[in-house]
């Protein structure tokens, strides 16, 4: 069975870093697409980024781009998203994911297994 754990979340304030976690057991890691997703009060889940299995092609949602960045480490099946220049705006629960494919897709629909969530709470 694949788990999904995040880590990494808090409260930072505005122009700051966080550095979120998600390891993963349970399964193969390295041939699996992963992304991050982000769900705000109130709101429906967004796709944030998202990175092939060889860490070769990544994507990322318009308003992150230039400060957020997505990496992973297969040898401990971990994925990572450095998030910097925090705005009060990326306050959500940060969700990580991963596809049975290894290819990169957006689509919330498009990923099989879900971590539990970490709150990312960013001032003014």
């Amino acid at each position: 069975q694949v788990q999904l754990a995040e880590s990494g979340g808090g409260l930072v304030q505005a122009g700051g870093s966080l550095r979120l976690s998600c390891v993963v057991s349970g399964h193969t890691f390295s041939s699996n697409a992963m992304a991050w997703f982000r769900q705000a009060l109130g709101k429906e889940r967004e796709f944030v980024s998202a990175i092939t299995w060889s860490g070769g092609s990544t994507d990322y949602t318009d308003s992150v781009k230039g400060r957020f960045t997505i990496s992973r480490d297969n040898d401990k099946r971990t994925m990572y998203l450095q998030m910097n220049s925090l705005k009060p705006e990326d306050t959500a629960v940060y969700y990580c994911a991963a596809r049975s494919g290894s290819f990169l897709y957006t689509g919330r629909s498009t990923y099989d297994y879900w971590g539990q969530g970490t709150q990312v709470t960013v001032s003014s």
